[in-house]
């Protein structure tokens, strides 16, 4: 049944299924899963589809199978680690800048079908969407335990250091909220407002420590914009001392 669905596939969908194997290790049973997963809002009012057809919520589910996949791993990698290590690494490996560089290494970002005429788009900030939105596709192609291997075998162990992540923090929050705790110094952050179109929404974050404006962020996220604030709010008070 496999080989007769290949057999009448046109020659750009086999070509993209075949990336996707490449990728995933798993030939697409419903292409059409893996074509939501990889179709950016942008590009839905030209082919007259709706909201849901888009990958944001492949990206629901994704975010769910990940979180969960990651969490046993790290709980059976690290059998004397409290919950708050765990809690902390799986954070550092689900967040949205690992995931945008592991969507680069694995080339997604060539794969995404979004309006080419909509220059304001920015492409870099959905590519940990599309990891998660992906790993949903096999999951609901293939089941849990084909998504799980997925994970595990193409993203974690071929393309992530585990060890590199536990001794380095890239939460910059948590890093900046610890600095101010130590210094006894108050920190609050500010959610100062957002703009933009429903699939390229820009939001700003606003940092106050001690009641003083230190550092304001971007993101396409109230989170992304949190930690672009506390990277210049740190660096703005570690180059105070």
């Amino acid at each position: 049944m496999l080989i007769l669905r290949k057999l009448f596939l046109s020659k750009e969908k086999k070509q993209f299924a075949t990336r996707i194997y490449s990728i995933t290790g798993y030939w697409p049973r419903n292409l059409v899963l893996y074509e939501q997963a990889f179709r950016h809002p942008s590009s839905l009012a030209s082919q007259r589809l709706e909201k849901e057809d888009s990958y944001e919520r492949l990206e629901f589910l994704g975010d769910s199978i990940l979180g969960a996949t990651v969490a046993e791993y790290l709980f059976k990698k690290y059998p004397k680690k409290d919950e708050g290590f765990l809690t902390e690494v799986r954070s550092r490996i689900v967040n949205g800048e690992s995931l945008n560089k592991l969507a680069r290494k694995i080339s997604l970002d060539s794969l995404i079908e979004f309006e080419k005429r909509n220059k304001t788009v920015k492409y870099s900030s959905m590519y940990g969407d599309i990891v998660e939105a992906l790993i949903a596709a096999v999951y609901l192609d293939y089941g849990f335990d084909a998504a799980r291997k997925f994970i595990l075998r193409k993203l974690i162990f071929n393309h992530l250091d585990i060890e590199h992540i536990v001794q380095h923090n890239s939460n910059y929050k948590s890093v900046l909220i610890e600095f101010c705790n130590k210094q006894n110094k108050t920190i609050v952050f500010e959610f100062v407002g957002e703009e933009g179109a429903s699939y390229q929404k820009v939001f700003t974050v606003e940092v106050f420590v001690n009641a003083e404006s230190i550092a304001i962020g971007k993101g396409n996220s109230k989170k992304k914009a949190e930690q672009e604030a506390s990277l210049l709010a740190h660096n703005v008070l570690i180059g105070r001392e």
